[in-house]
């Protein structure tokens, strides 16, 4: 006889605010590099430039592995991480071509990772914490559109970036707080 274990509901919002606090850590701290280095073609934007969707694959990753609940589907996580990557080889490519590839190629990714990110929000609902969440989804279409159109456009700085990457990650910040105190709240 074979059993599955689900994690509880709080073993689960305690993975979940833990990893929204490391993702706003480092979109914070990521922020800063790209700030420096945006007008800068070469090796150095390349890689400050693909390590962010590669983070982001592993931190979905790392909510894949914390939620081992088999009763839904996980195929929007699993669409995240599979596009996060091809996005990472996309940017290093786009971004030896110039810097307007690969504000293009980060617009199209908001866009193509926002829809996920508000999909997967609404069905971890339960969870707590999910609001901004997918505000931060919907944000995320909006100004990817914005960035791809300055990226067909030829724009010549990807600095409007970190904002973006900023104010993704005080979401991220938000969700952690909203999930501590909902978790006290199911405590007492």
């Amino acid at each position: 006889m074979t059993t599955t274990q689900a994690t509880s509901p709080s073993t689960f919002s305690q993975a979940l605010r833990r990893l929204y606090l490391l993702r706003f850590a480092f979109a914070v701290v990521w922020s800063g590099l790209l700030f420096t280095t945006s007008t800068m073609a070469g090796p150095i934007l390349t890689i400050v430039l693909i390590v962010y969707p590669l983070f982001d694959a592993g931190a979905v990753l790392w909510q894949l592995r914390a939620e081992r609940d088999s009763q839904r589907s996980k195929a929007t996580e699993w669409v995240n991480v599979v596009v996060s990557v091809l996005v990472a080889i996309a940017l290093g490519v786009a971004s030896t071509v110039s810097i307007a590839a690969a504000l293009a190629v980060w617009g199209a990714w908001a866009i193509g990772s926002g829809v996920p990110q508000l999909i997967t929000a609404v069905r971890n609902r339960r969870s707590g914490g999910q609001v901004p969440q997918m505000l931060s989804g919907g944000i995320s279409v909006l100004a990817g559109g914005a960035f791809l159109s300055q990226g067909l456009q030829g724009a010549a700085d990807i600095v409007g970036v970190a904002g973006y990457a900023t104010i993704g990650g005080l979401f991220f910040l938000i969700s952690a707080i909203r999930l501590s105190i909902v978790m006290r709240k199911h405590a007492a």
